[in-house]
């Protein structure tokens, strides 16, 4: 993996950032989160105020999963290349979000079981045509795991030198929710029934089968005392997981923004900040999907979610419905008169 590494955020520069929004001509205090983002983005960006982190991109990473063979999902395997196809023909969710947005979606093939035709704006980099069943075994070998950490880092490299300011986190994977609860479990702390949830719609017995996959798979991984976060990819990850990690990471290294969707992304920013700690402080959770382990996840690494609007999709559609949101905490800063400026009496002097 990239030896390069993030630099803690400045929390010099959110300070000035907190002083400048008293002195902004409004009560202190009453934009509330949007004064936090924005003291954030002081502090990633380095100096107050931060530039509006735009233009934007969403990079959905796809890959299978072997565990769909316990019968956990309702949907077949088939639907991941399907929708691939779908969001290289821009009729996906989150390329109708994305475009409202003014982001660039980027679509990557990093572990896709069926070939793929070529595909307008796909990726290819595939690691491998999918997990193997972690209800069995490790999903993956841990070289595969760092390879698809470097297909996510260097596509966050590539993006910011092409201009882009502000990441956003996409994913396609069926299957992908059951990975992600096992990661959240064995990260966090937790128990499987606490962070499983039903993913894309699943009755109640094949929940308790995902519940007990998870629990397995959890359980294996801490008799084998796995703690690093390679292992752990290995042992209980996704391609596209492992792909999110690196991307995050990357974003980090390059000093930009990096806004979480759902629960899958979530797991791979838990890795990442195993990785690379001082990720956290460049993280934004764009929303609190209805999934268990998003809670979880976002308790742990300490997180308020900019949006709460009971999604579960993924794709990175909350992620690009908060872009907005934190831009506006940048122009807040940046354009609004300071009660000097405007000559308007300000109520603290």
């Amino acid at each position: 993996m990239t030896a390069a590494r993030p630099r803690p955020v400045d929390r010099a520069a959110a300070a000035q950032a907190r002083a400048r929004h008293d002195r902004l001509t409004k009560p202190p205090g009453s934009l509330g989160r949007l004064e936090d983002l924005g003291a954030q983005l002081a502090a990633i960006a380095r100096c107050c105020p931060p530039p509006v982190p735009e233009p934007a991109a969403v990079a959905v990473f796809a890959g299978d999963h072997g565990v769909l063979e316990e019968g956990i999902s309702p949907w077949p395997q088939s639907v991941t290349a399907q929708m691939v196809a779908n969001f290289a023909a821009g009729g996906a969710a989150v390329n109708v979000l994305a475009d409202r947005v003014g982001a660039r979606v980027v679509v990557v093939d990093v572990g896709v079981a069926a070939p793929l035709p070529d595909l307008p704006g796909l990726r290819r980099a595939k690691v491998r045509a999918g997990t193997a069943n972690l209800a069995r075994g490790p999903a993956m070998t841990e070289e595969e795991a760092v390879a698809a950490v470097e297909v996510g880092s260097a596509l966050a490299a590539e993006l910011v030198d092409d201009g882009i300011r502000c990441l956003l986190t996409g994913d396609m994977g069926i299957g992908n929710t059951t990975p992600s609860a096992a990661l959240i479990a064995a990260i966090c702390g937790r128990e499987a029934r606490e962070v499983t949830g039903p993913g894309t719609g699943i009755d109640a017995e094949r929940l308790a089968r995902k519940v007990e996959i998870v629990e397995g798979a959890v359980e294996r991984a801490r008799r084998q005392d796995l703690t690093e976060p390679v292992a752990l990819l290995s042992c209980l990850g996704g391609l596209e997981i492992a792909a999110l990690a690196g991307y995050i990471v990357g974003g980090a290294v390059a000093g930009v923004p990096v806004i979480l969707d759902g629960v899958i992304a979530l797991a791979g920013a838990l890795v990442a900040t195993l990785l690379e700690p001082d990720v956290a402080g460049y993280l934004v959770a764009g929303h609190r999907s209805t999934e268990p382990g998003a809670s979880v996840a976002l308790a742990h690494l300490e997180l308020q979610p900019v949006l709460d609007l009971q999604l579960r999709l993924g794709e990175g559609t909350g992620a690009c419905l908060a872009l907005p949101v934190v831009q506006a905490a940048a122009r807040v800063l940046s354009e609004m008169a300071t009660f000097d400026s405007a000559g308007v009496s300000d109520s603290q002097r």
